[in-house]
């Protein structure tokens, strides 16, 4: 009786994105023993941490999936972008303080982005179009917070948000458009 072995191959660069995760979940609870400025919480680790294994194990599906460079580069940014909303709104806000009601108005973003996936199947074209109308709704969400003066309480009123509306915007069109291209390359 013969034994077959297969070998797999190990994906790297998956291993290093996960990697790179983990020591990032580990900066706080060192720098902690440092200083006082950095407190952390057991429940903010577990929340960076869902967070982290969420957005990576978003990427590791979109990328398996992709047909095209296009595909692959536009769910990098469409993953880059939902974490650094998600963090950036837990950590601070974008909407004066993390604790301002209005930075609830980002779900809507999100929810647009994945919902927006889930009724696409993950086809190119389907995540073309719910990615530029998240820009839209981001876009929206910036207008009504600055013309409603809702985080007037914030250090730089209204330069944070009108920044950060414009970057995520950008990021949301950029990654619709890839997905737009890959429906072509596909």
């Amino acid at each position: 009786m013969t034994a077959i072995t297969q070998t797999k191959q190990i994906n790297w660069w998956r291993v290093a994105r996960w990697s790179a995760a983990a020591v990032l979940l580990c900066v706080p609870a060192i720098a902690m023993r440092f200083t006082s400025e950095v407190d952390w919480t057991a429940s903010d680790f577990v929340v960076m941490g869902m967070l982290f294994a969420s957005i990576l194990g978003a990427y590791d599906f979109l990328a398996s999936r992709a047909p095209s460079f296009a595909y692959r580069a536009a769910s990098v940014l469409t993953t880059l972008g939902l974490f650094l909303l998600i963090w950036i709104n837990l950590a601070v806000g974008v909407i004066g303080s993390e604790n301002n009601d209005a930075n609830l108005m980002f779900a809507a973003v999100i929810a647009i982005i994945v919902g927006g996936a889930c009724i696409a199947r993950f086809k190119p074209a389907g995540m073309g179009r719910a990615l530029l109308t998240a820009a839209a709704v981001q876009l929206v969400v910036g207008v009504i917070a600055v013309a409603g003066d809702l985080g007037a309480d914030g250090p730089i009123w209204p330069r944070d948000v009108i920044v950060l509306t414009a970057f995520f915007a950008g990021l949301w069109v950029t990654a619709g458009t890839l997905f737009r291209m890959a429906t072509r390359d596909a």
